[in-house]
C-alpha cells in the first residue's frame, strides 16, 4: 500500500518572496491580476505591499509622480510613447530600442495578447503553412474591413480611413466614424467578421507597437498597419499590410505612400490567392515569439533586477535633487505632450 501523496498544504512554497508595489498605472489596472504579476508569480511569491522593496511605476494619470515617495528600487514601465527618466528610476521596461544597461524592450501588446497564441506552429526557417481554404474564410467574413477607434487625433489614421472607404465601405465599430449603429460590444468578435482591419497606432515611433497590430491576428484578420517603422523586427510583414514597407522618402510623399497602401489592400482584396498567401505566412518572424515578448527573457531581466545591488536613485542626494531639478524632465515632457495634443486638435 503506497502512502498518500502530500497535499498542497504540506508542501512549502519554495519560491523566493518579493515585496512588490505598483504606482502610476491606469484606473482599471489590477495589481493582483495583470501581465507582469502573473508572469512574476511563476518564479517568485509576490507580496503586494504599501512599502515595497521593488516598485513598478508608470506614467498614467494623477499617480504618475507617486514613485518619488518610495525609498526602494524603482522599475519604470510604460506602453505609451514616453521614454524613461533615469533621474527618477533605476530600471525600465519600455518599447524603446536603446543600449542602456538597465533597460529591457517590452512593448505594450503582451499585456493584451498571450504571445504564444500568435504562433502558427510552422517549421523553423522561412516556411509558410499550407494555403488555407480561402473560399471558406471569405464566406465566414462578410465585412471587407473593420475599424475600431476612439481617439480622433491621429490625422494619418483618419485620412487612410477616408481613402480606403472610397474603394469599399469600412465598417467602423468604435466611437470615431461609427457607421454600424453604435459601438461594438465585443471587438474580437467584430474583427473576426472582417477580412482586414485598419490597425494604425495613435502615433509613429520606432519600437512603439501596441496591441493594435496583434488583436486582429488573434482572429486571423489581416492588419493594415502604420506606426512602428521597425515593426518587421518582431512581426513578419509578409503576413499583413504595412505602410512601412513603402515608407515616404525620395520620390515618395507621405500622401503617395498612403495611396500605395490602399492599392495593396485593393490588390489583396481582389485576388483570393494573394489574400490566402498572406494568411499562410507566420505572424512572427520565423514563427518565434520575439525576445521583447518572450517570458523567459523577461523573467531573466527581473531576476537580474532582484539580485543586482545598485546605488538606487531614491538614495542619491546630488544638487539637482536638493533643488528639485530632478523633476524638470518629467515636467518638460508633460508640457510637451500637452502641447502636442493641442496642436493635433487645432490642426485636425
Amino acid at each position: 500500500m503506497h502512502p498518500a501523496p502530500p497535499s498542497a498544504a504540506d508542501c512549502p512554497d519554495a519560491r523566493p518572496t518579493i515585496r512588490l508595489g505598483y504606482a502610476g498605472f491606469w484606473d482599471s489596472f489590477d495589481p493582483r491580476n495583470n501581465f507582469l504579476t502573473r508572469l512574476l508569480e511563476t518564479r517568485w511569491r509576490i507580496e503586494l505591499v504599501a512599502e515595497p522593496d521593488f516598485l513598478i511605476h508608470s506614467c498614467i494619470g494623477r499617480g504618475r509622480h507617486d514613485h518619488r515617495r518610495h525609498d526602494c528600487v524603482r522599475i519604470f514601465y510604460t506602453g505609451e510613447n514616453v521614454p524613461p527618466d533615469w533621474l527618477s528610476t533605476d530600471w525600465a521596461f519600455t518599447f524603446e530600442y536603446t543600449d542602456h544597461p538597465r533597460h529591457f524592450r517590452l512593448p505594450h501588446w503582451p499585456f493584451y495578447i498571450d504571445p504564444p497564441r500568435l504562433q502558427k506552429g510552422l517549421p523553423a526557417g522561412d516556411a509558410a503553412a499550407e494555403v488555407p481554404d480561402v473560399e471558406a474564410i471569405l464566406a465566414a467574413r462578410p465585412r471587407f474591413c473593420g475599424f475600431v477607434v476612439s481617439n480622433p487625433l491621429c490625422k494619418t489614421r483618419n485620412e487612410f480611413f477616408r481613402r480606403l472607404s472610397k474603394y469599399k465601405r469600412v465598417d467602423s465599430g468604435g466611437k470615431l466614424f461609427n457607421n454600424v449603429g453604435g459601438r461594438v460590444a465585443d471587438k474580437q468578435a467584430f474583427l473576426a467578421e472582417c477580412r482586414f482591419n485598419i490597425a494604425f497606432e495613435n502615433e509613429s515611433h520606432p519600437g512603439y507597437t501596441s496591441e493594435k497590430v496583434a488583436e486582429p491576428m488573434l482572429v486571423n484578420t489581416i492588419p493594415i498597419y502604420w506606426g512602428d517603422p521597425l515593426v518587421g523586427n518582431d512581426f513578419d510583414t509578409r503576413s499583413f499590410l504595412s505602410f512601412h514597407d513603402t515608407p515616404p522618402g525620395p520620390g515618395v510623399s507621405a500622401s503617395a505612400a498612403l495611396d500605395l497602401l490602399v492599392d495593396r489592400v485593393v490588390a489583396a482584396d481582389r485576388d483570393p490567392e494573394v489574400y490566402a498567401a498572406m494568411l499562410a505566412r507566420p505572424w512572427y518572424r520565423g514563427d518565434r515569439v520575439p525576445r521583447c515578448a518572450d517570458s523567459a527573457a523577461i523573467l531573466a531581466q527581473f531576476a537580474k533586477i532582484f539580485t543586482t545591488p545598485i546605488d538606487r536613485v531614491s538614495r542619491r542626494r546630488g544638487p539637482a535633487r536638493l533643488l528639485g531639478l530632478d523633476r524638470a524632465p518629467d515636467a518638460l515632457r508633460s508640457i510637451g505632450l500637452r502641447l502636442k495634443r493641442k496642436w493635433r486638435q487645432w490642426t485636425a
